[in-house]
């Protein structure tokens, strides 16, 4: 073979396997985005404090009352 025959086979495995690599990086699987963390659990906020704290003092007051 001469030199240029060479030359053409070099330069079409160059470019095939130039080819074969920016294919391959393409067809990486790209992984799903991450879920978000669950919601917190519901505060017991003032409301249930304040309902809480009534039901005791009435309690209480029952109890006074009934002894009395």
């Amino acid at each position: 073979m001469k030199i240029k025959n060479y030359h053409k086979v070099i330069r079409g495995v160059l470019v095939i396997a130039i080819l074969m690599i920016t294919i391959g990086s393409y067809a990486q699987a790209v992984p799903p985005p991450v879920p978000p963390p669950p919601p917190p659990g519901l505060p017991i906020d003032g409301g249930v404090g304040f309902l809480i704290l009534g039901a005791i003092i009435y309690g209480v007051k029952n109890i006074n009352d009934s002894s009395s």
